[in-house]
């Protein structure tokens, strides 16, 4: 008898900024193998939702996926808000810190955290 491995194509992707952030991260904050990039979404914000993003573990009906080496959990749900999303990391004069291209998002805000659709 066989086993099925299913390989999940993962909603977003991360640039290569993003990508040596992230482990960067990781690694000062000493986080652990059981831990991963936990990335989403919830109510609130000036237009209506908030991008979700730091570490945490697995809880139930998330999705895993293997990101450029990094472990990333999604809750199944949010996929419809974030398909084809990139996540960067800008380090320079004018903004520092992740930003999110989301190709779903009908109007975002200011400060680039929050979005509707």
């Amino acid at each position: 008898m066989s086993a099925t491995v299913e390989t999940l194509t993962a909603p977003v992707t991360f640039t290569e900024g993003a990508v040596k952030e992230l482990f960067k991260l990781k690694e000062q904050q000493e986080i652990g193998d059981d831990f991963g990039l936990r990335v989403g979404v919830e109510g609130g914000g000036c237009s209506g939702m908030n991008y979700v993003l730091g570490f945490d573990q697995k809880k139930d009906g998330d999705q895993e996926y293997n990101i450029e080496g990094i472990r990333v959990f999604m809750h199944k749900a949010h996929g419809l808000y974030l398909a084809g999303m990139q996540i960067d990391f800008q380090d320079g004069l004018n903004a520092r810190g992740f930003t999110f291209n989301n190709p779903n998002a009908t109007s975002t805000c200011g400060c680039g955290s929050s979005f509707s659709v």
